[in-house]
């Protein structure tokens, strides 16, 4: 293993040793919670341009299990922990976590002290950083670094039918960039899935006569995406029942008049606590995500249904006379609990009351 280095650009170095991949990168770098799911997470397309921390201290302990593995050919920039296990022990295992880097170019770094480097984020909030063979760089160009077309990257690239064994609805998915394990769960539900480009237009999916549409977890600023908050707006006007998650709870809010904001760390892992607002019910969640909804601006008619309990910021709104509503969470099975997959259901029977009528 070589030696190298992360780069913060407030100029603090830390050195380390490479594994996996082997280059320089430049990134956002931010920080998962989880205490496993590595394998999600390096392929979740929500990792767009970032520099992932472990903050638990061991990762690849049970090595690299198929099914686990996304199908999202978008990687992180790179991965970093304190320590990585090269001798896993799994009966599903199928290889170690070096060779998946290496195979994905994802970039290893261990060796280094992820405890103080995930508490310097905590105190001063996300920043940007560079992984370097050598520890003298220019700042500026650490400094300059922006995430730029995360949804353009990450999204499908054509519309793409997924029928369900007994399909009794219509729903269109709109897959902001990371949309394949919620079409999972829609198929459960008895829902046939057309998933579409996240830049599809309104009276394209109005043509296809949806019953429902969903909007996928996604990467990036929520803000660099009002064109497709502006086709939402469209929906929302027509009463089609709505379901957002991550991004796509960032954008309903926006089309419905709600501001956005960059969090100060940004919530990563299986373990983020929110409370249901009106049955006070607290469920563990698995989030993804750099930024929230500013529930200090709702507009009239938009309430907040979920709240995070660790920093008390919005988690979930939904509209007032409208079947729309959208979470800032997971509510599908995925490196975590699955304690809100009921949203699931509230989202079809949202879909059947409107069928009714």
């Amino acid at each position: 293993m070589n030696r190298i280095y992360l780069i913060l650009e407030n100029g603090t170095v830390f050195e380390g040793r490479s594994f996996g991949a082997v280059g320089e990168t430049v990134g956002e770098l931010v920080f998962t919670t989880g205490v496993i799911g590595y394998t999600e997470t390096l392929t979740d397309p929500c990792n767009y341009g970032q520099i992932i921390i472990q903050t638990f201290p061991l990762a690849g302990n049970y090595g690299i299990i198929p099914d686990e593995i996304g199908s999202s050919p978008v990687n992180p920039k790179a991965f970093i922990v304190r320590e990585w296990c090269e001798d896993p022990s799994n009966f599903r295992c199928e290889g170690d976590l070096s060779t998946f880097l290496l195979n994905k170019g994802i970039i290893g770094m261990c060796d280094i002290d992820t405890r103080a480097l995930t508490r310097i984020l905590r105190e001063n909030g996300t920043m940007n950083a560079k992984i370097s063979n050598s520890p003298e760089c220019d700042l500026n160009e650490i400094r300059n670094y922006k995430i730029e077309n995360a949804v353009e990257s990450t999204t499908c690239e054509k519309t793409t039918e997924y029928p369900a064994a007994n399909g009794e609805f219509k729903v269109v998915l709109y897959d902001l960039g990371s949309a394949q394990s919620a079409v999972k769960e829609l198929n459960a539900k008895g829902a046939d899935v057309i998933c579409v480009p996240a830049f599809t237009s309104a009276k394209e999916v109005l043509e296809l006569a949806p019953d429902g549409i969903m909007f996928s977890e996604g990467p990036g600023d929520p803000a660099d995406y009002t064109k497709i908050a502006d086709e939402i707006k469209t929906f929302i006007a027509g009463g089609i029942p709505l379901f957002g998650e991550g991004l796509g709870h960032q954008l309903i809010a926006i089309a419905g008049g709600c501001e956005t904001y960059k969090l100060k760390h940004g919530h990563r892992g299986a373990n983020h606590p929110v409370i249901n607002t009106e049955s006070g019910k607290t469920h563990i969640t698995t989030q993804n995500h750099g930024y929230a909804v500013n529930d200090e601006k709702l507009p009239a008619g938009i309430k907040v249904i979920y709240r995070n309990l660790n920093d008390k910021t919005c988690a979930g709104i939904e509209f007032a006379g409208k079947p729309v509503f959208s979470v800032q969470f997971h509510c599908e099975t995925l490196n975590g609990p699955n304690d809100t997959g009921f949203l699931f259901d509230r989202f079809i029977e949202n879909i059947t009351k409107a069928k009714v009528k």
